[in-house]
């Protein structure tokens, strides 16, 4: 057995969410009404990581394939609305369940989130 210290990598425009259980309100106070709860259609949790973005290419290039010239230049992504902290609120169905040094996770498609909760800070706009 690997003694070797292991950590999670975001890809692309995904986000590692922690999961909150269902319920009528969710701790950071948002309301859900009985039929998204019933039917599972949205659940809400704390996003632990974000993959970088949405692989761009140089507009000069558009032959070539976005995440091809990616690799050979570093990378270019479109940036994440979602930040590490956040708390999202997205559809279910589009969440895929993992289990990772015995937590489980859910790995959701940034376009999945239908809310973030952030705390203010100086530089958000109201």
């Amino acid at each position: 057995m690997d003694a070797t210290p292991k950590k999670l990598l975001v890809v692309g425009d995904r986000v590692l969410i922690a999961p909150e259980e269902g319920e009528e309100r969710t701790r950071v106070g948002l309301y859900l009404p009985q039929t998204a709860l019933d039917a599972l259609a949205v659940q809400g949790g704390r996003i632990l990581a974000t993959g970088p973005g949405t692989p761009v290419s140089e507009p000069a290039s558009l032959e070539e394939e976005p995440w091809k010239i990616g690799a050979r230049e570093g990378g270019r992504f479109m940036p994440m609305q979602a930040r590490v902290g956040d708390y999202a609120l997205f559809f279910r169905k589009a969440a895929v369940e993992i289990t990772f040094e015995g937590k489980n996770y859910l790995v959701v498609p940034q376009a999945a989130i239908l809310i973030l909760v952030r705390h203010q800070e100086e530089d958000d706009d109201p």
